[in-house]
């Protein structure tokens, strides 16, 4: 890349940049939570601010029936599509727009947007979704603009750029980016998803979540000996769960950013009343695979283990469904050739070491792995989850963050795209 494309990306991005957080506070300002999953109106807010841009938008609505198979109410995913120049690699920016409900104890408005200055890190942005992953919509469709702009100026490019806008991260992304994979609707070469400014995440956990429900005999509290406690036999089941903990604790990754793999009983329902012996207790169980279980049939050791501790009470049973799973995402081939760039500019532009690591957390980045396209994670994320209070009460973005990521981004592609 010449100093002069260079010097257009940085010039165009600075200039940029306070409508950059005005379009980002007006992401912000449309709720968009999941559950319940109404997130058709945040489609349609998107698409009208990346019209006004002068971006040619398709919309993609999702059939009702996925839609509610998903746990959904409503989605419309985006896709802003630009080439640059024959041949070239066609590079995919994903982020996604569904978000955790916002809960209590906020100290500012979830979906006002509001902008305080902090004395050391300058203005902060607050809102459900900011961070996670809002603040991506913003850091891809302005290094895309940026890139319009060096076009314009004659900058050699060649390729193209595609932003996918998804709105199902929060369950699973099925009808995000595995919806526009699977149905044809893009095929790009690689791929970057919402991530972190101040690290390139080239790996990270799966996810599977089932629901075991332990099944007895009601009978008379004064009587209990005439039925089966479905309660009792599901202590028989938490005791192995939680002992086949310290099991799953022995086992190590070798990705940085990644321990091991964890499980997590989160709900437990059961029981008819005070005086009645419980018939049916049902929990929901929450196991994460680190890297190296890619393909492990972790569904298949969980069912192996409930059915041997529900076996130690006669006249109890207990079945395994799975809710849902995410297979981790692992390094492909080329990847390097995301990571590089990145890593090199984000060293000049955000300063200081940018590690290559791994997040024991699931994303929509997934998808593209599977379907063979080299994946890695980068935007403007804060260095933790826990600076920013993602998935917290008052979520957060440094908007300084988010332009050293946008120029990060714009370069890469600048890179990728040179002819």
């Amino acid at each position: 890349m010449n100093i002069d494309t260079s010097s257009t990306l940085l010039s165009f991005i600075d200039q940029g940049h306070a409508a950059q957080v005005e379009f980002l506070r007006q992401i912000v300002r449309v709720p968009s939570d999941n559950p319940a999953g109404d997130c058709a109106p945040l489609g349609r807010r998107a698409e009208e601010l990346l019209a006004a841009l002068g971006l040619d938008v398709q919309a993609l609505p999702v059939p009702e029936a996925q839609v509610r198979a998903n746990g959904m109410v409503s989605v419309t995913n985006l896709v802003v599509r630009k080439r640059f120049g024959a041949g070239g690699p066609v590079i995919a920016l994903n982020a996604h727009g569904d978000v955790v409900p916002p809960g209590q104890g906020w100290t500012h408005d979830p979906y006002g947007g509001d902008i305080v200055q902090d004395p050391q890190h300058g203005p902060v942005m607050y809102g459900r979704g900011v961070a996670v992953s809002k603040s991506d919509f913003a850091t891809y469709t302005w290094a895309l603009l940026a890139l319009l702009e060096a076009q314009r100026k004659g900058a050699p490019l060649r390729g193209a750029v595609e932003l996918h806008l998804t709105f199902d991260e929060e369950a699973g992304g099925e009808i995000g980016p595995r919806y526009l994979l699977e149905g044809g609707y893009c095929k790009p070469d690689y791929a970057i998803s919402a991530g972190f400014a101040y690290g390139i995440t080239s790996a990270h956990n799966g996810c599977l979540h089932v629901e075991v429900t332990v099944r007895g005999q009601q009978a008379h509290a004064a009587m209990p000996d005439t039925g089966v406690d479905a309660l009792e036999a599901a202590t028989h089941v938490l005791h192995a769960l939680y002992a086949f903990r310290a099991t799953l604790a022995q086992r190590k990754s070798a990705t940085p950013g990644i321990g091991s793999p964890t499980l997590n009983v989160g709900l437990i329902e059961g029981g008819i009343n005070t005086n009645v012996v419980p018939d049916r207790v049902t929990l929901r169980i929450d196991r994460r695979m680190i890297p190296e279980e890619a393909g492990f049939d972790a569904e298949g050791e969980l069912r192996e283990l409930v059915e041997a501790a529900v076996a130690q009470r006669p006249g109890a049973t207990a079945t395994v469904r799975r809710i849902m799973q995410a297979e981790p995402l692992v390094p492909l081939p080329g990847s390097e050739r995301l990571v590089e760039p990145l890593r090199r500019h984000a060293r000049a532009i955000v300063g200081g070491d940018i590690p290559v690591h791994g997040v024991p957390l699931y994303t929509d980045a997934r998808h593209y792995t599977h379907h063979g396209v080299p994946t890695v994670l980068y935007g403007a994320g804060p260095r933790t989850l826990m600076e920013a209070r993602g998935h917290n009460t008052d979520e957060n973005l440094r908007l300084n963050d988010l332009l050293k990521a946008t120029k990060v981004v714009a370069l890469t592609l600048a890179d990728l795209l040179a002819a």
